[in-house]
């Protein structure tokens, strides 16, 4: 079996501490049996009846709480060892655990899944799919006799959400994506089990939605003065000798090591263009938000310790202070790590602002203003943008099937957005009719867009009986049910 992982306490803190300037440390985060962490994988739960022998209850409960785990990779053993650590507080002998064939397999799986294009070899997830046993055993065999070389990553452009400009995206072959993948099922708990309890992105049962609720309930207890902060192209940033040297700490695995190392040193290929970046994650890499995640983890622990209520999602995170001179110290604090550790604050996206002012701040597709959130700007152009598409005057789908195409869109942005405020939705439910009685206005000899008469010939009531949904009627159904 794997020898075990690090067996350090978790630094305490309270996110109900008092700040002091004096100190720089919440009274609360000296207080003993404060904690930090403490997400929800790692709470205990009750498991069988009292006859259930003792030892057999906490191998269940283990099992159950690393439940998102690959069972393959880490058996009840492993993830015994995993919460108690041992003698060393690193994990050796990693690698077969990188080529198990169940670990493969369950690793093209979530690779197929998450779709995508083909890399530089111009094999498709269907033709590596078409050969998959063949393909698995190659990459065993290589992963296994130390030969495995990853292939360069295709650059592509994209535009950014609601906007002209473009942003690179990377795109790895579907054989490396695998391979990514294969070795976060084995790295990810070990640093799962550590990771401080204010970082929500690109991590197990936790996401956009758990950190909105955070932000919301600081808020609510009055901490409105907010460092918004944002690092300046992170993912191209991080020094990869640091990156490593951080994963050493809890990986004594030469070979995994290397491994990680080959992925970091990718060739990128941008048309003619060739070149290997002498900093940074993969892009597009499957691996890449577990090693942002590895880098930042001192950061958040720091915010912790030192009292500081920091909500952070991969590379862009909140302060949420009582006071100016509260927050003007956490982003001096951030500042000197930042720098420290080889990265940047964008200077345009950084500073401090009051809540409860006019102006307010965005996070993660919201906007925070005088104790209400609704979606930011970028957030309702870019839904507009996709039901501008689907409503052209020119459509010559029916009118039912515009409908329903509108609908599918609707229903998974409102889902994400509901806790915004009320008029958000009455005004895109307008304007989202008035794209579609342009689209009636044309076919009956007009032009323009609907408007004057054409809310008498077709009222909001021929929408709904059309079957079009209105984000106000399920805006009122969902603060129903939350308050039930």
């Amino acid at each position: 079996m794997a020898k075990g992982e690090s067996g350090r306490s978790q630094s305490a803190h309270s996110t109900g501490g008092v700040w002091t300037p004096e100190s720089g440390v919440s009274k609360a985060a000296l207080r003993e049996g404060a904690q930090e962490g403490g997400c929800e994988m790692s709470k205990q739960t009750e498991i069988g009846p009292a006859s259930v022998p003792e030892a057999a209850k906490q191998a269940g409960e283990v099992r159950d709480r690393w439940s998102w785990t690959e069972p393959s990779v880490w058996t009840d053993r492993m993830l015994t060892a995993l919460e108690k650590g041992v003698k060393g507080g690193k994990w050796f002998s990693l690698i077969d655990k990188v080529y198990q064939m169940d670990n493969l397999y369950t690793a093209f799986s979530k690779v197929k899944a998450n779709k995508g294009s083909a890399g530089v070899d111009h094999q498709s997830i269907e033709m590596f799919e078409a050969k998959l046993e063949d393909n698995l055993l190659r990459l065993q065999e290589e992963l296994e006799k130390g030969k495995y070389r990853p292939r360069a990553i295709r650059r592509v452009w994209i535009p950014k959400p609601g906007g002209k400009e473009k942003r690179p995206l990377g795109i790895p072959a579907v054989r490396d994506r695998v391979v990514q993948a294969s070795l976060r099922n084995v790295l990810e708990p070990i640093f799962e089990r550590d990771f401080a309890e204010q970082s929500f992105g690109f991590r197990p049962r936790r996401g956009c939605k758990d950190a909105l609720r955070q932000v919301d309930a600081l808020l609510k207890a009055g901490h409105t003065t907010v460092v918004d902060a944002d690092l300046k192209a992170f993912f191209d940033s991080i020094p990869k000798d640091r990156l490593l040297k951080q994963i050493e700490e809890k990986v004594a695995d030469g070979r995994v090591l290397d491994l990680i190392g080959k992925f970091l040193d990718q060739v990128v290929l941008d048309g003619l263009d060739r070149w290997t970046p002498e900093r940074g994650t993969p892009q597009g890499a499957i691996i890449s938000p577990l090693l942002a995640n590895i880098y930042l983890d001192p950061l958040d622990h720091l915010m912790a310790k030192h009292g500081c209520r920091m909500v952070r999602y991969a590379d862009d995170f909140v302060i949420l202070s009582h006071s100016r001179e509260e927050a003007e110290w956490a982003l001096s604090l951030v500042q000197t790590w930042v720098t420290d550790n080889g990265l940047a604050l964008h200077p345009d996206k950084t500073g401090i602002v009051d809540a409860n002012e006019p102006g307010g701040f965005d996070f993660l597709g919201y906007h925070f203003e005088r104790g209400r959130r609704w979606p930011r700007k970028k957030s309702l152009r870019k839904i507009k943008e996709t039901i501008r598409a689907k409503t052209k005057r020119a459509n010559g789908h029916s009118l039912s099937m515009i409908i329903s195409n509108i609908n599918r869109s609707l229903t998974g942005w409102f889902e994400y957005y509901k806790h915004s405020s009320t008029r958000t939705f009455t005004i895109l439910d307008g304007w989202t009719r008035m794209r579609l009685r342009s689209i009636l206005r044309a076919r009956h000899g007009g032009r323009g867009q609907g408007r004057g008469y054409d809310h008498i010939r077709w009222p909001n009531a021929f929408f709904a009986d059309k079957g079009l949904i209105s984000l106000a009627a399920a805006h009122v159904t969902a603060c129903q049910s939350a308050k039930r």
